[in-house]
């Protein structure tokens, strides 16, 4: 039996948590074409005929503009301790920037000490991409790896996978790598167990996420969502804005956005789920210690 944990890391927007979803083949963590969508760490559970990968998305990294990223940027980081294989995403179409460079020399660092495991780099939306652009990416990441890992092992040893994660093109292929890598070890979760998150969590990212299909573009980092209630069928969550222009436009005219946001959500509940969605104001949640502690980041 093999088994093991694989942090997925990238800048925002490369793709992490679709490329989650497809590696399990169910959803575990949301998605949204929005910047540093995810803000846990979800951990997804593959369950091979002799293998078992524990896969870890986490946020995007980037350069921190309140105290949310910092703690964003942390978690990421704090993910890539005692892992056994480490893949870093990258976009196809998109040069190899200060962020991937950032991500690669994390991913590099991290399994500097390992013996076993290793570096896997996932070039993702190759369908969006220019075969030639993909050619580009692979050979750019690849010396980029070089350069920054020095005649490591682990440079060395890294493995370069082109992939489209929406499509599940070459995804079959990382897969198989990953289970490669795995040390042998026992099952850490049942076989039914596809993921670790709360149930009170996953609901209230459930809402997030229909929010951010359906709010404008400078709402996305100032929305949270918290269950504060649950008792079944009764799920009560509160949606956090910073001010109350924003909270018009979550509520929408007539309440129209807030009632198709609780229709999405309410289809991915069990049968009998009873929801009540809640707007509240919260001056600058972002950028205080204490909201940040309240909610869970």
């Amino acid at each position: 039996m093999r088994s093991g944990f694989v942090a997925i890391v990238g800048r925002p927007n490369v793709g992490k948590s679709t490329l989650l979803n497809a590696m399990v083949g169910t959803k575990v963590s949301i998605t949204s074409p929005r910047p540093n969508t995810t803000r846990f760490s979800v951990r997804g559970v593959l369950h091979g005929t002799d293998a078992q990968a524990v896969f870890v998305d986490t946020p995007g990294l980037h350069k921190p503009r309140n105290a949310l990223g910092d703690r964003l940027n942390d978690t990421a980081m704090a993910q890539l301790r005692d892992v056994d294989v480490v893949i870093a995403v990258l976009d196809a179409a998109a040069p190899v920037g200060p962020g991937d460079r950032l991500v690669l020399a994390n991913a590099l660092g991290a399994l500097s000490n390992s013996d076993t495991g290793g570096l896997l780099v996932a070039v993702n939306k190759v369908d969006r991409a220019r075969r030639d652009q993909v050619l580009e990416r692979l050979s750019e990441s690849a010396a980029t790896v070089e350069e920054l890992g020095a005649g490591s092992g682990a440079a060395k040893a890294t493995e370069y996978f082109p992939i489209a994660a929406t499509t599940g093109e070459g995804v079959g292929v990382l897969v198989e790598a990953v289970l490669g890598l795995l040390p042998e070890g026992p099952a850490y979760f049942p076989p039914e167990m596809v993921s670790d998150l709360p149930e009170t969590i996953v609901v209230a990212e459930l809402v997030r996420e229909q929010l951010l299909a359906r709010a404008r573009e400078e709402l996305p980092h100032s929305i949270a969502c918290v269950v504060s209630e649950w008792e079944w069928p009764r799920i009560r969550c509160e949606i956090l804005v910073e001010r109350e222009s924003q909270k018009r436009i979550v509520i929408g005219a007539g309440g129209e956005v807030l009632k198709d946001v609780g229709t999405a959500v309410r289809a991915q509940l069990p049968e009998g789920a009873y929801l009540e969605l809640f707007v509240r104001v919260e001056p600058r949640w972002q950028q205080r210690a204490e909201a940040l502690d309240r909610l869970g980041y």
